[in-house]
């Protein structure tokens, strides 16, 4: 693979056949635009519905098309089903991708350094890394929530800790495949630093399947909260879609639409950026494009 520079005019022109092939893929198109609309949900959500989506707002248990002022009908304590979905966006996907970049953050730190550096800093880091992959990543989540007091701020930065090793594995191998490199060489012999040869030559060429890779993290972050929420460990002040799945639960018979409706909800969301994942690890492989 080629060098690329950060500083070059033609960075970002080199990822052109990448984005024309992102764009002819139908399913990536698919999830990119549900990806969209939530993201436009999540935006307009105080516009549409300016009050506090917790509040109790009409006869609980109104069943949906029952009033046409609550389209979707309300919870057991009369809070609008419409408008925790639309504000649960906000949190879930915040959550999902503050999460993410979180890991994303600390995973490229840490596997930069080993992969570049090598020797006993490789050593180390991989045993650090290996030690927080032996810890299961729900259960770790679970104790440090519950160290503190749940908010959005904590179930983010406990996720983004629990899911790191995951990005510094690949950044890690990415580097070490790349640091040996004749362009690499090239750029050290011209008495080129670490930290330009690390940004400016070696990052851009790793990035592909880093970038594929952070789309199923947001989507595992966001499972991850709902599962906390629909245990009790989410945000009490915040409606997400975990939460309002935990307090529909004790009726999934006689109100089904309680649990059915945030939980279509997560699956359009995961499953968009499944989809977005899948086409951009399409357009981003040369192999997979036909591109020698």
């Amino acid at each position: 693979m080629a060098s690329t520079t950060l500083s070059s005019p033609a960075w970002f022109g080199q990822f052109t056949p990448q984005i024309r092939a992102f764009l002819r893929n139908p399913t990536g198109m698919t999830g990119l635009v549900l990806l969209v609309v939530m993201f436009l949900m999540a935006l307009t959500a105080p516009f549409f519905f300016p009050g506090d989506p917790l509040d109790m707002v009409a006869q609980p248990l109104l069943r949906p098309g029952q009033d046409p002022a609550f389209p979707l009908g309300t919870d057991s304590l009369g809070r609008d089903v419409v408008a925790g979905l639309v504000h649960g966006s906000r949190i879930s996907l915040l959550i999902g991708f503050s999460a993410m970049s979180i890991s994303l953050v600390i995973g490229m730190l840490v596997g930069t350094v080993a992969g570049y550096f090598g020797g006993w800093l490789d050593d180390l880091l991989v045993r650090i890394t290996e030690l927080f992959q032996t810890l299961p990543t729900f259960l770790f989540v679970i104790v440090l929530v519950a160290i503190g007091r749940p908010s959005v701020t904590l179930i983010s930065l406990s996720i983004g800790i629990a899911s790191w090793p995951t990005i510094a594995r690949l950044a890690r191998a990415e580097f070490r495949s790349l640091r040996e490199s004749d362009f690499v060489l090239a750029a050290r012999s011209l008495g080129y630093s670490n930290a330009r040869i690390i940004f400016h030559e070696i990052l851009p060429n790793a990035l592909p399947p880093i970038i594929v890779t952070t789309s199923v993290m947001v989507a595992t972050a966001i499972l991850l909260e709902s599962a906390l929420s629909f245990l009790g460990l989410g945000d009490p002040n915040r409606v997400s879609w975990g939460s309002m799945i935990g307090a529909g639960r004790e009726m999934l018979r006689t109100a089904w639409y309680l649990t059915a409706f945030p939980g279509a909800m997560i699956i359009l969301a995961v499953l968009s950026l499944n989809l977005v994942g899948d086409a951009l690890n399409d357009a981003l492989n040369p192999r997979l494009r036909g591109v020698a």
